[in-house]
């Protein structure tokens, strides 16, 4: 099985999707909390900006702060490694059809599969979750990934094997 998925169809970027390294990426989701927490939608870039203006704020009032001790550091990250050994991680799948940038005539999102294509409007494809790995491991043997509905009503039965994503 190849570990790559290839993005074709009515799109101005042919992409290669390689899951392999979302482990890194910071937008990945513990999927053993994502369906049973509550979720608030948010604009990073929006809270990015507020962020700023906060922590601009606060320096100009306080003065600047200390950062954060090497020790907490270490800490933290030796928690998120063991994190990363040990969880079950998906990422959204809007960034990626966003970055591929459909056609206006583009409709639909077609997951090829080895069981036959699932089909979902351009739209609503933006609210899938692509899992990536399960209990710190890739998804070998029917993955690169699966394809979870945005409730995770599918979490048992997932959209496995895929070998492509074709925007029509």
């Amino acid at each position: 099985m190849e570990f790559i998925i290839q993005f074709k169809g009515e799109v101005k970027f042919k992409l290669t999707l390689d899951p392999t390294v979302w482990i890194f990426d910071d937008r990945k989701l513990d999927l053993e909390k994502y369906f049973t927490e509550e979720r608030i939608e948010r604009d990073e870039l929006e809270e990015y900006k507020r962020g700023m203006g906060e922590h601009w704020s606060r320096e100009i009032m306080e003065g600047a702060t200390v950062p954060p001790t090497l020790n907490s550091e270490k800490k933290y990250k030796k928690q998120e490694k063991k994190d990363m050994l040990t969880g079950t991680f998906g990422i959204l799948f809007r960034p990626f059809i966003e970055n591929a940038e459909p056609y206006e005539t583009a409709k639909t999102v077609v997951f090829e599969t080895a069981n036959g294509d699932f089909s979902f409007p351009l739209e609503d494809s933006k609210k899938l979750v692509l899992k990536f790995s399960q209990e710190g491991k890739p998804l070998r043997e029917d993955g690169p990934v699966h394809v979870l509905l945005p409730d995770g009503s599918n979490l048992d039965n997932p959209i496995t094997n895929i070998t492509a994503i074709r925007v029509e």
